[in-house]
């Protein structure tokens, strides 16, 4: 069985640089990523986590920080039902400028073959890159995590 890879392409109007530091600014992400919010140093080898509610959501460590072209760190989801069960697997997010916008790849790969923290990302990734391009064209998030709407449900 091969190893699952997950590669989505969006454009983004806005700089490099702006995209580099809301995928990187502890308030951009919690903004645009439905309240998780990244905090690291972002130097390779340090960590990377995303707390949402004061819950770590993810853990991992930088693997490459060349603003503003390449962000990379592994992925290692504490979101309920995985919670830190499976290794961690690999993002990498390349920016290419193209004229008035930037091309935006993310590749998140090294799942293991039956990885459960996969069938999520394939999710959650269209999502939350979708309000991040909302967040940097329109200055506003506009965009619902339905999972997090559940959680809200079930806790009424």
């Amino acid at each position: 069985m091969s190893k699952p890879v997950f590669v989505y392409v969006t454009y983004i109007a806005s700089t490099p640089e702006k995209v580099f530091k809301a995928l990187t600014d502890t308030d951009a992400t919690a903004k645009f990523w439905f309240g998780n919010a990244v905090t690291s140093d972002w130097k390779v080898g340090s960590p990377v986590t995303f707390h949402r509610e004061g819950k770590l959501i993810v853990s991992g460590k930088v693997l490459e920080h060349d603003a503003p072209r390449r962000l990379s760190y592994t992925f290692m989801s504490h979101h309920e039902p995985h919670n830190g069960t499976e290794k961690p697997s690999r993002v990498v997010m390349d920016l290419e400028q193209q004229r008035d916008q930037v091309k935006l790849t993310v590749t998140h790969d090294d799942f293991a073959p039956d990885s459960k923290v996969f069938a999520s990302i394939s999710n959650g990734w269209p999502l939350v890159l979708s309000s991040l391009k909302s967040y940097l064209e329109v200055n506003r998030v506009i965009l619902h995590a339905p999972w997090y709407e559940k959680e809200g449900a079930a806790a009424s």
